[in-house]
């Protein structure tokens, strides 16, 4: 016999699970989306190719389940509202920072600058790194795992002050995230004071 159980807390938002000899997942959000592809692949909007690409997704997700995986993603409206703000700034302005040398002569010595983070889940770290990346002087050229650590390639490393504004840009950066999308834990983590890398703490 096959059940359906809708608000199951082990499973993520928007899902059901099967529950019969082998237990499946229906993730709405992806069928809905393997539902538009299959429309998209026919070339023509009609109820039959949406039921069709309905019919189809189900039996793919039954057929090729996923695993239930759980991000521990939280939704903060407001914290989403200030990070929305920050980065629409902050693109504005590292635009004008990055077409600056473009009219000054004067040569400029790059240098890859290694910020360890406060939060060390992968999701945190990893939007991070997007978020950084997306800003015009923000380049990530590596992301270590190991160690929660972003490598940013900065401008302007001639400047005793450039390194220690692109660390507390990157910081800032992770706080905004993690208050957007973060549980307490990580919320509280990035109170604490920013970790220094190694070779600046005397170790």
């Amino acid at each position: 016999m096959i059940s359906l159980r809708f608000h199951d807390p082990d499973l993520p938002p928007y899902s059901c699970a099967v529950v019969g000899r082998r237990r499946r997942v229906l993730d709405l959000p992806l069928i809905a989306w393997l539902t538009v592809i299959w429309v998209l692949l026919w070339g023509t909007l009609s109820w039959a190719n949406v039921l069709t690409g309905l019919l189809v997704a189900v039996v793919v997700c039954l057929v090729f389940p996923l695993p239930v995986v759980n991000l521990g993603l939280r939704l903060h409206p407001l914290g989403i509202a200030r990070l929305v703000v920050h980065l629409l700034w902050d693109m504005y302005a590292s635009g004008l920072r990055v077409a600056r040398p473009m009219f000054d002569s004067r040569p400029y010595q790059a240098a890859v600058l290694a910020v360890p983070l406060r939060c060390r889940s992968d999701l945190m770290l990893t939007a991070t790194a997007v978020a950084v990346s997306n800003v015009p002087d923000g380049s990530v050229v590596e992301v270590r795992r190991a160690n929660a650590t972003l490598f940013v390639h900065i401008l302007e490393a001639d400047d005793p002050e450039a390194a220690a504004r692109a660390r507390s840009s990157v910081w800032r950066m992770e706080e905004l995230i993690v208050r957007a999308f973060g549980d307490r834990d990580e919320i509280a983590r990035v109170r604490r004071t920013p970790p220094l890398p190694l070779g600046e703490d005397g170790r």
